[in-house]
């Protein structure tokens, strides 16, 4: 179609004007016109999303590097819990925003507002499921990850209110999850600049006992990043039942759909095993890890809290990809789909590429960001350096797996992450930081590892083409 057509003028927009476009929210349909400016128009609120959401991560870091390596570790230590909870979370997401994305191509905005509330009901009940008993055996849960009695008593609070509070995480996670499918993606944006101002107040605030508030340690940390989540979900409510162009929640839809629930749950089983297997890992490289004291652990959480920084955004442009391959096979153009995940995954690589360049180049000034801890600070860097070389690796991998997501095939991923992670990464892990004398930097290298294989598996399974046959 030429580009007069879709625009209504025969000049073509400018990069700046699509750009101010997609953070107001775009009126396009994603299933004609240009290519690039779709993904263009999709991908910028989405990256500038991940941003907010991994600014969580290392806002806390930063505040609590302040309070001894003991505070670093326990967030540490938390966050490999709570992947537990981002896999459920992310595993329903992806469903989520298949199904939408496939009834919003489909021209079906009815459709994707029940879908959305099913996903919704589950978020519900997981919640309380998995919070409530976290709430109660936070402490117990730290000692069986190997938390020294110190570290428990420094972060018995912050683990607490980090898993039990770990609602909120999953609700933000599926009500945007519901406005990325249907491609309002700014609007999951722009409410995670709600959460997170009121995070980057709070932080320090309740950490160091900043004016009113009282002084609470690592424990405010937590506190202050459930307020913004909590507080950016009661807005992701308002936002689905008042609605916008692409989907609203009707007081008539408020109820369950058994048919569809059943549905959205078979597509999340896998999806959520496939990020449980994935994040489970991670558990399993921060026991090899903590092995080696207190340092290693800290250096290991402070390198990849900045390297979640930087991946989070190639996951937003992941999750574009995800919306524009839900969307087109709804829309019945499986090769627009299929073009649409080449290019996003070229584009990913050229970013992750040149951060990996100067992560390689200025790991320790980055870190030093962080910390100033002697016997942190070049465990920290090496972890960043040797991450940064699978940077390549992990643009085009995570593209492939979100576009088998995307199309509602969540059982290829989860094979492909079973072989990388847990019979590839953690004995590898184990071998050459204990046998082979590496230490904590054979966890490292083990991980760049498995990310190379997890891609070249990837890209191989994706030019087969089943996926554009799947039903959801």
């Amino acid at each position: 179609m030429p580009l007069e057509q879709l625009t209504g003028s025969s000049v073509p927009p400018s990069l700046w004007s699509s750009i101010r476009e997609a953070l107001r929210g775009s009126h396009q349909d994603f299933t004609t016109g240009s290519l690039n400016r779709a993904i263009l128009l999709l991908a910028v609120p989405m990256v500038l999303e991940m941003v907010l959401e991994s600014l969580f991560a290392v806002v806390d870091v930063f505040w609590v590097s302040r309070l001894g390596a003991d505070a670093v570790a326990t967030v540490g230590l938390t966050e490999s819990l709570l992947s537990l909870v981002f896999a459920v979370g992310l595993g329903l997401s992806l469903s989520t925003t298949a199904m939408v994305a496939r009834r919003v191509g489909e021209k079906d905005p009815a459709g994707a507002a029940v879908a959305g509330v099913q996903a919704i009901a589950i978020g519900l009940a997981v919640s309380v499921l998995v919070g409530l008993p976290c709430l109660f055996f936070a402490p117990d849960l730290l000692r069986l990850m190997g938390a020294s009695p110190e570290i428990i008593a420094v972060g018995s609070g912050y683990a607490r209110i980090a898993l039990g509070g770990s609602g909120a995480i999953m609700l933000l996670f599926l009500n945007n999850a519901i406005f990325r499918g249907a491609g309002d993606a700014a609007i999951a944006m722009r409410l995670l600049w709600v959460s997170n101002i009121i995070n980057l107040v709070l932080d320090p605030c309740l950490i160091f006992g900043w004016g009113p508030f009282p002084k609470l340690g690592v424990t405010g940390a937590a506190l202050a990043t459930f307020t913004g989540r909590s507080i950016g979900v009661l807005y992701q409510f308002y936002r689905l039942l008042r609605g916008t162009e692409r989907i609203r929640i009707l007081r008539q839809q408020i109820r369950l759909n058994f048919s569809i629930l059943w549905r959205l749950l078979r597509v999340s089983f896998t999806g959520i095993l496939q990020f449980a297997i994935a994040h489970t890992s991670w558990i399993g490289l921060v026991r090899i890890v903590s092995i080696f004291g207190s340092a290693a652990l800290a250096g290991y959480t402070i390198a990849i809290r900045i390297v979640v920084f930087i991946i989070l955004p190639s996951w937003g442009l992941s999750n574009a990809a995800a919306t524009l391959v839900g969307q087109n096979l709804g829309a019945k153009q499986p090769e627009r789909a299929e073009r649409s995940v080449w290019r996003t995954g070229f584009y990913n690589m050229l970013f992750l590429g040149v951060i990996g360049v100067f992560f390689i180049f200025f790991a320790e000034p980055v870190v030093r960001l962080f910390t100033h801890d002697p016997a942190v600070v070049p465990l920290a860097a090496a972890c960043l350096r040797i991450l940064s070389y699978g940077n390549i690796a992990y643009a085009y991998g995570m593209v492939m797996l979100q576009a088998f997501n995307g199309a509602g095939d969540t059982v290829t991923p989860t094979l492909v992450n079973l072989f990388g992670f847990w019979l590839l990464e953690i004995p590898l892990a184990y071998f050459l930081a204990i046998p082979g004398g590496m230490h904590s930097n054979g966890v490292f290298l083990s991980i760049v590892a498995s990310e190379a294989f997890i891609a070249c598996v990837s890209v191989i399974l994706f030019k087969r083409g089943r996926w554009k046959r799947q039903q959801i």
